[in-house]
């Protein structure tokens, strides 16, 4: 057995082997994704910061050239108090009042103040960093590092600017959470952080769910800051701890005053939110995409012709190596852009028809003609007649000494002038080479999952034959055993207890034989004129004695008016069949199981309703969602195991389905189950009421017949010779398929009155053998009637039989009564 699942072990291990290594590069993949995405949301974080802080610099810059200008004037500090005012008042019309303080320091150091300060007297404001640096900017607005104000004693931020060449400095001084961010974070989890730091590291602003101390913010952007600086956090797979123990991935961007944009993300988030991240990038770029045509149709119809033909360049030079503006009703081109072999042999415009004949000398030649019909001025017109926007193909192009594959498209649109598209050549050499190979692919992998099908009914076959074989021997040799143990109870008990076992398992092997054919697609339904009562009550009278042994009441109640319908009978009672010994199969001794059939409504096609009731132990509402699953079993405790292979349900759906039907189930443990069947059927015309009586059947007698039994398995060799022996019939053995030809072939005409042939037998199988007898030329070979005895059930098999010439097809476990039926009427009829 290990020999044998080498093979699928290596195959499964492959699988996960591959599987792996898939979902290490979707993981990657989604890593570099969010690095790229969180990389460029804080960059546009930072040039929002910085758009957001040409607020200031273009306020400032507006008081320091009227302050130059006073002090050009010789303005003194009464002057410039009065203008301060009027300035304060400016500001807080654009930003708001109590935003910024404003003061103006002159060259002597004397402070001109909107608000004058209360704090020590001796502070030289000249000394401080910010005027310093305000001074070597030359007139450049400054913005420091958040500190510690010497007045007020608070974190504050300065921006400051020198006033031209008079020496003064005007400044605000602006309390970082008075800063007029407009911060939208587009893009920002609620779960995700952004933190805008100083040079030196110091918190500016921040925008966090996270519920910290403003200590513990900036210790914790210390050790952000301090990995950044030690190229730590620069692979899409590198994360830091938080506060709260939480992993982060952390994207950072430098702004050109210096400050730091942060942003960090929740490492479970950037892998959770892969499918959230494509439907935003998708809509994204289709509002891009959707931007970017009305833009290019406005820009069309306004621009010259040399604007058109520079926007065309620019959006589509990149893509493709050949561009023609052609008039398919004047017949005429203007190349945008040209290849080098085109360029070289005809102008910047003239005829098509040149175009058309320039370009096909590098087309391959198999392609030429087809090239010409489809892109000639005809079919454009044609083209655009229809409204097709975008029409062409793949052909293969020579460049130089090789051909490669390229594209051709011709795009409609109206902001064209009209009777103008734009012919464009792109090359697809790799593209097509990968579409090439990926079909390829496809081909192979269908081989492969044919011959894997192939296998795999191959495999059902065997098992059915392999696994029919002994359990003819044993149902057989249990029913011989039991005609001859009359007298011993205790053996016949025993007997019979093996026969309703072997049932039971071949039942078992019909689940899965069947579930087999419902995958392949091979159950048929054989529609034929029954009376639905009927059919019910002979599906439900094995139940019947089943529930007086086992102590349990079965009732059985109609509603139809319609009773003659056209349907399958067979298929009905294996429905019903499944239902009631699931029934039976969870109920205890003094439970009801009910049948009730009742007729919807009426009419050339009316519905009728199956409805299977019990009292038994139910099912768990975890297990009703997986009823129908293939081999799914409730596995909830209880004080009985049932048996089975967890197909019934499957096969019962499968079969409600394919009849246009449908199954319900209500369930409640303890309590027990109903399921419900609705089937729709097509009324058949009533029997007559008055028929003559059918004569009673006559007893089968096959006293005297002599029978060729070919069979290579000796135990059913044995047990079918002594059962025909018994019934009167002479047998004579053959162990393969040849030396039944060979004994029918020495035999006298019409020796044997029939064949009964297994079909896998070595040497020779059954079907050779039976084409062989049918073409001797002798005047039995034709007329002898020739049965399959085989282990091989399925419906092919039946249709292999067929084909060889045999005239019957009797499936092991052998029914010897029903063998022994037919043989009688086909030997009668020959």
């Amino acid at each position: 057995m290990l020999r044998r699942m080498r093979l699928n072990v290596a195959v499964f291990a492959a699988l996960l082997i591959l599987s792996a290594m898939g979902m290490g590069l979707v993981r990657w993949a989604l890593l570099e994704s969010a690095q790229y995405t969180g990389t460029a949301l804080s960059r546009s974080y930072a040039a929002e910061e910085l758009s957001n802080l040409t607020v200031y610099e273009t306020l400032l810059s507006f008081g320091a050239v009227s302050v130059e200008q006073m002090l050009e004037e010789g303005s003194g500090a009464q002057r410039l108090s009065a203008w301060m005012e009027i300035y304060v008042q400016h500001l807080e019309t654009v930003l708001g009042s109590g935003v910024v303080d404003p003061y103006l320091v002159l060259e002597g150091g004397v402070v001109v103040a909107a608000n004058p300060w209360e704090g020590d007297a001796d502070y030289d404001v000249r000394s401080t960093p910010w005027y310093q640096s305000a001074l070597e900017g030359d007139g450049a607005v400054i913005f420091t590092n958040v500190y510690t104000d010497a007045i007020y004693n608070r974190p504050v931020i300065t921006a400051a600017q020198l006033c031209g060449g008079s020496g003064a400095v005007l400044a605000f001084d602006v309390f970082p959470e008075n800063l007029r961010f407009r911060l939208e974070a587009p893009g920002l989890s609620r779960t995700g952080s952004f933190f805008l730091c100083d040079r030196q590291g110091k918190l500016i602003y921040k925008q966090t769910a996270m519920e910290w101390s403003d200590e513990q913010v900036q210790s914790y952007l210390d050790t952000l800051i301090d990995c950044i600086n030690a190229g730590q956090l620069e692979d899409s797979d590198d994360t830091v701890t938080d506060l709260d123990g939480v992993e982060r991935t952390v994207y950072y961007t430098w702004m050109e005053n210096g400050w730091l944009s942060i942003v960090t993300v929740p490492y479970s988030e950037v892998l959770e939110g892969f499918g959230r991240v494509t439907v935003a990038f998708s809509l994204i770029m289709g509002a891009f995409l959707l931007v970017l045509g009305v833009l290019t149709w406005r820009d069309v119809r306004v621009s010259t012709r040399m604007e058109r033909t520079n926007e065309t360049v620019r959006v589509l030079g990149n893509s493709y190596y050949a561009l023609y503006r052609v008039d398919y009703g004047q017949s005429s081109y203007e190349m945008i852009k040209g290849s080098d072999y085109v360029r070289g042999r005809i102008p910047p415009t003239g005829g098509y028809e040149e175009l058309l004949h320039t370009i096909g000398e590098v087309i391959e030649p198999e392609a030429y003609e087809e090239f010409v019909e489809n892109f000639s001025p005809e079919n454009i017109r044609q083209l655009v007649a229809r409204r097709v926007r975008d029409f062409g193909g793949d052909f293969r192009r020579r460049f130089g000494e090789t051909y490669r594959w390229v594209n051709v498209r011709v795009l409609f649109d109206e902001s064209l002038a009209p009777g103008e598209v734009v012919l464009c050549f792109r090359e697809v050499e790799e593209e097509k080479q990968r579409q090439l190979q990926e079909h390829k692919l496809l081909q192979d992998t269908l081989e492969v999952a044919q011959k894997n099908e192939a296998a795999k009914q191959t495999f059902f076959s065997s098992m059915s034959h392999d696994m029919r074989t002994p359990l003819n021997a044993i149902i057989g040799l249990s029913e011989l055993a039991g005609q001859n143990a009359r007298g011993m109870p205790r053996v016949q008990e025993y007997l019979d207890k093996i026969r309703v076992s072997s049932r039971q398992l071949l039942g078992l092997i019909n689940d899965i034989l069947d579930m087999s054919r419902m995958e392949q697609g091979q159950v048929t339904l054989n529609n034929s004129r029954l009376d639905l009562r009927a059919c019910v009550e002979e599906c439900a009278e094995p139940f019947r004695v089943q529930a007086q042994t086992e102590g349990k009441t079965l009732e059985l109640s109609f509603d139809l008016r319609q009773v003659w319908v056209e349907a399958d009978g067979f298929r009905i009672q294996q429905i019903l069949n499944n239902l009631l010994s699931n029934a039976f199969k969870f109920t205890e001794r003094g439970d009801r199981v009910a049948l009730e059939v009742r007729q919807m409504d009426q009419g050339e096609y009316a519905k009728y309703q199956f409805v299977v009731a019990d009292t038994g132990i139910g099912m768990s509402p975890e297990f009703l969602p997986h009823l129908f699953e293939t081999y799914s079993r409730e596995l909830r405790f209880s004080a009985k195991r049932a048996a089975g292979t967890g197909l019934g349900m499957p096969i019962t759906k499968n079969l409600v389905a394919q009849m246009n039907g449908e199954i319900t189930v209500n369930s409640r443990p303890g309590e027990g189950s109903t399921f419900t069947v609705v089937l729709p059927f097509a009324r058949a015309e009533q029997e007559e009421e008055h028929q003559p009586a059918k004569p009673a059947a006559e007893t089968v007698s096959l006293e005297g017949r002599h029978v060729l039994l070919a069979e290579d398995n000796e135990i059913n060799m044995e047990l079918a010779t002594e059962i025909l022996s018994m019934n009167g019939v002479k047998v004579t053995q053959a162990w393969n398929g040849r030396e039944a030809v060979e004994q029918f072939q020495a035999s006298e005409p019409f020796a044997f009155d029939a064949i009964l042939m297994d079909m896998q037998m070595p040497e020779m199988d059954g079907c050779e053998a039976a084409r062989r007898i049918r073409a001797m030329h002798r005047p039995d070979a034709g007329q002898v009637p020739i049965l399959a005895v085989t282990a091989n059930a399925f419906a092919e098999d039946i249709a292999a039989t067929t084909a060889a010439g045999m005239n019957a097809h009797i499936s092991k476990p052998i029914d010897f009564a029903l063998l022994c039926r037919t043989l009688s009427s086909l030997m009668d009829k020959h």
